[in-house]
């Protein structure tokens, strides 16, 4: 912004130079070049007029060394033309050469006309300055005078003068950005608070802290008042949003007591309700387990959004302990699980954030699977990040309900009957956007579900592998990042 601030200030400092100096510089070109004509045509028609007697005379010897004189004094060449146009006398022999514009003056001389004013002539045009003016005798045309003048001293002064124009203009903007600079830093300076402010205001919100205050008092009164609204703004925000957080995680935590004695007192009612009560019971300690499972989730969402410091995770301990934890259910259920990839991976995030993430996509993958199939544990390195990938061969899901899948409370109306919070996907995109990363759902075309975790890899494992993220057994046909 600062760069463009100056640019514009540059702008108009050369449009203002430009306006004032151009014009000055024209019109300094402009009286040099007529002076200029107005004295070449007073010797011109000076001339005109010794050559009148030579003309009667038919002698041109007395008017040629006049032109010779005159010629050597001041380097302007002179020669004087009869009626029929061929040359009667001259400063220089031969006499020089004409140009179409030249030779229209003489013809114009010769027919009784006086020669107009040059336009305007720039420092590159290198062309003499004509003039012919008519010899009269009696009133009758007897022939024509032609001075050629050179315009090398007239370019010289015109290109001085451009030179000092330029040299003001670009003096002009050296002292406007002299001056520009220490003004655009103190206009600037609060924008740019604002725009590191916005930043920390998102950091300190997610850790649940306050935000470094972005006015400091200086800038322009607009600025300034501006930046106090956003301090008053960004307090009421973090505030809200810890209060939201907080009210979770209480009242999740405050009905564990009275939801657990519920369970324990449904569980008691075993053969002491009316047969026709029995369902009702059942049904009731189902609710409650659903509740207790949704306050879980509710639990582990709260947490997974509160931002805590990042560190370096052992990838491999944390995919090795999840698979040891949730070996024994999937056995249970007929699947296989499965570790492939690269060891060894090193990556940053909050402590805990690969059991975190694993819990969650491998609960969704356990339930989902159909017994006999295996479920894939993959882990990968480069372009500076780890990914942990958990590929499932269940029945996955539409390609247009993968952006809504790490919604919170989201579930796919074809797996409605599935036991869940539908906060699994939730929880693990929180978990891994709150350490710098993303979740991606990907569609194998051998079916299924790929879930992946992006993180930063630690120092070191930026490179290791350069496989290509996507594994070999398909290819992703569509890949969202999450929410």
């Amino acid at each position: 912004m600062r760069g463009r601030l100056l640019l514009i200030i540059m702008v108009l400092v050369g449009l203002l130079a430009a306006g004032l100096g151009i014009p000055l510089a024209l019109s300094n070109a402009q009286a040099d070049q007529s002076r200029m004509f107005t004295d070449r045509l007073t010797d011109t028609v000076y001339y005109a007029s010794l050559a009148e007697r030579a003309l009667v005379d038919d002698d041109p010897t007395g008017l040629a060394d006049e032109l010779k004189r005159y010629d050597s004094v001041y380097g302007v060449a002179v020669t004087v033309l009869g009626r029929d146009g061929k040359q009667v006398a001259s400063s220089r022999d031969p006499a020089p050469t004409l140009d179409a514009d030249g030779r229209n003056r003489v013809a114009l001389a010769l027919a009784n006309r006086r020669s107009d004013p040059y336009d305007l002539r720039f420092p590159w045009d290198t062309r003499p300055l004509v003039l012919a003016e008519p010899v009269l005798v009696d009133s009758e045309v007897r022939g024509a005078t032609v001075t050629v003048s050179p315009t090398d001293d007239l370019r010289a002064g015109e290109i001085k003068v451009w030179s000092l124009v330029a040299a003001a203009g670009l003096l002009a903007l050296a002292l406007a950005v002299l001056v520009a600079l220490p003004i655009v830093r103190w206009i600037l300076r609060p924008v740019r608070r604002l725009d590191e402010g916005t930043g920390r205001v998102a950091a300190a919100v997610l850790a649940g802290a306050n935000a470094e205050p972005v006015a400091d008092g200086t800038g322009p009164p607009e600025l300034r008042q501006l930046s106090e609204s956003f301090d008053r703004m960004a307090e009421t925000v973090t505030q809200a949003y810890s209060a939201q957080r907080t009210f979770v995680a209480d009242a999740s935590h405050q009905l564990r007591n009275p939801l657990t004695a519920l369970r324990l007192r449904l569980s008691n009612l075993d053969g002491h309700v009316d047969p026709s009560g029995t369902e009702d019971q059942v049904a009731a300690l189902e609710e409650a387990e659903r509740l207790s499972t949704l306050l879980d989730g509710l639990l582990a969402l709260a947490r997974a959004e509160r931002t805590n410091p990042l560190v370096t995770v052992d990838v491999d301990a944390g995919v090795a302990d999840r698979i040891e934890a949730w070996r024994p259910l999937a056995e249970h259920t007929g699947l296989r699980l499965e570790r492939t990839g690269t060891p060894a991976l090193r990556a940053l995030g909050p402590a805990g954030v690969i059991e975190t993430v694993l819990d969650a996509v491998l609960d969704n993958a356990v339930k989902f699977s159909p017994p006999g199939t295996t479920i894939d544990v993959d882990t990968r390195a480069g372009d500076g990040h780890v990914e942990v990938a958990v590929r499932d061969h269940g029945p996955g899901m539409a390609p247009d309900e993968l952006e809504r899948a790490t919604h919170r409370f989201w579930r796919s109306p074809e797996q409605s009957n599935v036991e869940g919070s539908g906060l699994g996907l939730a929880i693990a995109a929180r978990t891994t956007e709150v350490a710098g990363g993303e979740l991606r759902l990907e569609l194998p075309e051998s079916g299924g579900l790929r879930v992946v975790a992006r993180l930063r890899a630690a120092d070191g494992d930026a490179d290791r592998d350069g496989v290509a993220w996507e594994q070999t057994a398909g290819r992703a046909r569509k890949s969202v990042p999450g929410h």
